[in-house]
């Protein structure tokens, strides 16, 4: 009997060492992709926070040195800058909850057999996806519809998108139908069925969609270079563009904003071409990488429950 338990022992023991090699090389490989991932946004920080003459000869690269918040207060004092952030977040909002309510029922409408054409509009709305006329033909319809340097040329243009309708259209149908079915019963229309039952069953899908639309959002600026001429329009990605393009005549902006006796005080904190730009990123990011975690969460549920059939 004790000949034949060592094997086994033995077999148990050599199983859980090859258990934990795989978990430590598991763990070194996720933590190296991690911080691939993690550090280009950290470089930025610390450069931006560190004494910007050190930074300018690219000294700091794995912790701040003579750590300052000069820049962030000399970028608020940037003209327009404020302004951009007003649009941006305004286009961000609106956009977004816009695309989202038509995203969802535009989907839900493409479940239902009784919608007129169904199937004609689906398909005409999916072979958007795949063919574009291009960017003059846009901005010509832009400026035929009056678009141009208009507010509402950031909104009507991303309302519809057919990747987020084929996404709510895929989960409405993983929905059992006998909620419907009951609710038509109780002599429900197809809006009651929307807004009562549908809105409330498909919410991860619905906040998945919502990151994808307020990224979109936030993080464009074509639009702005073609369609805006007015400044007062102009968004933070924009104004991101222009001051990256232009760091040099920036950073004279920002310096003769300040005393010249401040200067004096403390050369280190004079504004430079790397310390604009990367302070200027920080800003235009940490609104998305403040919000992005609470939504996280929903990616998993959001697109997987929507893909599975059965």
């Amino acid at each position: 009997m004790s000949l034949s338990k060592e094997p086994v022992k033995r077999h148990h023991m050599h199983r859980d060492t090859g258990d934990i090699i795989i978990s430590v090389v598991t763990y070194i490989v996720y933590a190296l992709f991690a911080f691939v991932c993690v550090y280009p946004f950290y470089y930025i920080f610390i450069n931006s926070i560190s004494a910007n003459n050190l930074s300018e000869r690219g000294k700091i690269i794995l912790y701040p040195m003579e750590v300052h918040f000069k820049n962030y207060a000399s970028v608020a004092q940037i003209p327009g800058l404020l302004d951009a952030a007003k649009i941006s977040v305004l286009r961000t909002v609106i956009g977004t909850i816009l695309t989202v309510v038509v995203a969802a029922f535009l989907g839900y409408m493409f479940t239902r057999e009784t919608m007129w054409k169904r199937k004609f509009w689906y398909r005409f709305v999916a072979i958007t996806m795949y063919f574009n006329a291009g960017v003059i033909p846009w901005y010509l319809t832009m400026k035929t519809l009056g678009l141009t340097n208009n507010f509402w040329g950031y909104i009507f243009p991303t309302i519809i998108q057919p990747f987020y309708i084929i996404l709510c259209k895929t989960y409405c149908e993983s929905v059992p139908q006998a909620l419907q079915d009951a609710a038509e019963i109780d002599g429900a229309g197809t809006l009651r069925i929307f807004f009562s039952i549908m809105l409330p069953v498909i919410k991860p899908i619905l906040a998945t969609i919502a990151i994808f639309a307020a990224v979109n959002q936030w993080n464009s600026f074509q639009d702005t270079l073609i369609l805006m001429k007015d400044q007062k329009l102009y968004t933070l990605q924009f104004i991101l563009f222009q001051y990256i393009n232009q760091a040099s005549s920036l950073k004279a902006l920002i310096n003769s904003t300040t005393s010249s006796s401040q200067l004096a005080a403390s050369l280190a904190h004079a504004a430079t071409q790397t310390s604009i730009r990367m302070t200027v990123t920080i800003v235009v990011v940490l609104p998305v990488l403040m919000v992005y975690p609470f939504f996280q969460r929903f990616f998993t549920k959001g697109i997987m429950i929507g893909a599975v059939k059965g």
